[in-house]
């Protein structure tokens, strides 16, 4: 079973849960700290390992209308104050190959958007850099052709690579989660990350942007970290109604401390019997 560190934090199946947390959309470096510091806060009391998670540039927006976000030069900005003021690991997503090794140059993990999963000339560009890299698997794949995705990226020989279940399509604008997807990826001996908030997207839903039930978010990282996965990812902001993008699947900010304290019980008897393929 691989395990790796990413700077303060040990990533692995079989390692105490990580979470990946922050809002989707990078608003400030003001905003971003008080978010980043919150969740540190939270991690640290429950003893969860904690990435920062922002995103300068939200490049597939349901409508032309949708805010993108700070873009590449104020984003990775906003991500190195966050790290140099918290010292916690900070991961972004990146889009095209050549945004690949300015971005790893600031940012510890790399995140490889679902749509993108396949690009092999955007996998082998973040491979490449040597940073660690979570790539969310497709809402049009099957979790068994996840090892062919993996593959390309470690095939630069970066095999600090992490597995990322976000749903699966499901008619119109509906996702559908299968745990099972979770041990599946977890056998290629890569560590397993849940979205737990983009699993509860419903994407497109609202016509010129994605709907979500943020209220059953919870559970969904309930279930996937029973399994017994390295981490969870939850989007969080304080107020979502009015975040500027995935506000309706987002967990409130103020609820973070219960849900983590919550999914460490969870982990901790997961890993205490752990279940293998």
């Amino acid at each position: 079973m691989q395990s790796f560190d990413i700077g303060n934090v040990t990533v692995g199946n079989d390692r105490p849960l990580v979470v990946i947390a922050g809002p989707c959309q990078l608003e400030s470096s003001e905003h971003a700290l008080m978010i980043a510091t919150e969740m540190a806060q939270v991690c640290a009391a429950v003893g969860a390992g904690f990435i920062f998670k922002g995103s300068f540039d939200k490049a597939n927006r349901t409508s032309l209308s949708g805010k993108r976000g700070l873009g590449i030069d104020a984003g990775l900005q906003v991500m190195a104050d966050v790290k140099s003021k918290l010292g916690c690991p900070v991961i972004t997503d990146v889009h095209l190959p050549d945004q690949c090794a300015p971005v790893a140059e600031v940012v510890d993990v790399l995140q490889i958007p679902a749509f993108l999963c396949r690009q092999t000339d955007l996998l082998l560009a973040a491979g490449n850099t040597g940073a660690a890299i979570n790539v969310k698997k497709g809402q049009f794949l099957s979790p068994w052709e996840m090892p062919n995705v993996l593959e390309k990226v470690s095939s630069t020989g970066n095999t600090r690579v992490m597995a990322c279940e976000r749903g699966t399509s499901f008619g119109y604008n509906t996702l559908v989660a299968d745990m099972r997807s979770l041990p599946q990826m977890a056998a290629t001996g890569h560590p397993v990350i849940m979205d737990a908030t983009h699993s509860v997207q419903q994407p497109g839903g609202q016509g010129g942007s994605s709907g979500g039930q943020r209220e059953f978010a919870p559970l969904m990282a309930r279930c996937a970290v029973s399994t017994g996965i390295a981490g969870v990812f939850i989007e969080t902001h304080e107020d979502p109604d009015n975040a500027p993008s995935d506000g309706p699947n987002m967990i409130p900010l103020s609820r973070m401390s219960a849900v983590l304290e919550s999914l460490m019980a969870f982990d901790r008897l997961a890993k205490s019997d752990p279940f293998r393929l």
